[in-house]
């Protein structure tokens, strides 16, 4: 099990898209599950991202829904975490 840290702007971009889109708050909080298990849950379509994004990984939440986050050691720790970056409809978030 992953530790979630939301990024600074992923808490924003959650409020947001679920204002938008009510009906994904479960399935984001199910995706939210599912990466802190087991970040490459074949449920989650987990991939790199390239370009711009390049370092950054995205799964899929819902049909357009895709979180993008990081794989961060926690400096104090030394623990692998993932770093919660931007949620949001697929082209709102590449």
């Amino acid at each position: 099990m992953k530790t979630l840290v939301w990024g600074a702007s992923f808490g924003r971009a959650l409020k947001k898209t679920v204002r938008r889109h009510p009906q994904w708050r479960a399935r984001i909080a199910d995706a939210l599950d599912w990466l802190a298990a087991d970040p490459f849950d074949p449920r989650l379509e987990t991939h790199k991202l390239k370009g711009e994004l390049a370092g950054l990984w995205a799964c899929t939440a819902e049909y357009d829904c895709r979180i993008v986050f990081e794989f961060v050691k926690n400096p104090a720790s030394g623990e692998e975490e993932i770093l919660l970056v931007d949620i949001g409809k697929h082209d709102e978030v590449y």
